[in-house]
């Protein structure tokens, strides 16, 4: 259970803060996936990510607490927030009575509970959909509707989902996109080509081969050039989080002025949740931005 204003210091896609009071459970959970919830007085996601315990740690410097370490590039935020119920009765078994209702009190109220293999596989099936991959390359053609039951006839077990690269970048990048509502954070241009389809990218502030999560607070919505441009560090963020950071000596100001906002500040999502994280953007300033370009002359019209 996670309440984004939480007095403990989680770190959703890093560290998860808890009290001795649930070390057993944790501790037993070490190389299991595990499912975040939002519960009911924090707001209306329930079910919203998905990530893999690697260690349970004592907190540093503070006694009776413990961190729940999350494994490098495992954890994933959901497709679509799943609900907490579905039809009138919860997803966890654990969770209703004889006749599928919603019990109250109890487990209800547990901050980390067990999940069968059961619940675990429908909450994520809910949440990141078999056929994602598919439905994102056909989110805009007109003929899609008529050619998916073919396509649901392969499916693919839950934890195959979870950890191939491919499925990932496509989760990753409909919610990025989405927080961003399809709009480049760098220039705020909102492009769609002919058949409607967003031209905005899912650019990683931190690349998953460093280590980098799909976390959407991992993430930028950037035009093809400005992704490019990112990666390659001639722009970048300053420690403010908002201030965009630009190589003078290999951008020229001419293209400064038509790529960038007028006010050369980040756009960010309207929900705070989003917003990139402080130290995702400071591994980038640090290890990115002005190292170069390794693949060959930079040419501005």
């Amino acid at each position: 259970m996670h309440k984004a204003e939480s007095i403990y210091e989680d770190e959703l896609d890093s560290a998860y803060d808890f009290p001795r009071s649930y070390l057993k459970a944790l501790e037993a959970a070490v190389g299991d996936w595990i499912i975040y919830y939002e519960p009911v007085k924090a707001g209306a996601r329930g079910y919203f990510a998905v990530a893999k315990i690697a260690q349970v740690i004592p907190k540093p410097g503070v006694a009776g607490r413990y961190l729940a370490l999350i494994e490098a590039r495992s954890y994933l935020p959901f497709d679509k927030d799943v609900p907490r119920l579905l039809n009138g009765q919860p997803f966890e078994a654990s969770l209703a009575d004889a006749a599928g209702a919603p019990l109250k009190g109890g487990a209800v109220q547990l901050a980390v509970r067990r999940l069968s293999t059961g619940d675990f596989a429908r909450i994520v099936d809910f949440g990141l959909p078999q056929d994602l991959e598919w439905a994102e390359a056909h989110r805009y053609d007109k003929h899609a509707a008529g050619l998916q039951e073919e396509q649901l006839v392969f499916q693919r077990p839950v934890l195959e989902r979870l950890v191939r690269r491919k499925y990932r970048d496509v989760a990753f990048s409909r919610r990025v996109r989405d927080a961003y509502d399809y709009r480049c954070a760098m220039s705020g241009l909102h492009l769609r080509n002919g058949g409607g389809r967003p031209e905005v990218q899912a650019a990683h502030i931190r690349p998953v081969e460093m280590n980098g999560s799909d976390s959407v607070r991992n993430g930028l919505a950037l035009s093809g050039t400005l992704h490019w441009m990112f990666d390659r560090g001639l722009i970048s963020v300053a420690e403010d989080s908002e201030t965009i950071l630009v190589s003078q000596n290999k951008v020229p100001v001419d293209v400064v002025k038509r790529l960038l906002r007028s006010n050369g500040k980040l756009m960010r999502p309207t929900d705070p949740r989003h917003h990139p994280h402080p130290e995702n953007l400071r591994w980038h300033r640090e290890n990115v931005f002005g190292q170069g370009v390794s693949d060959g002359k930079l040419l501005w019209d």
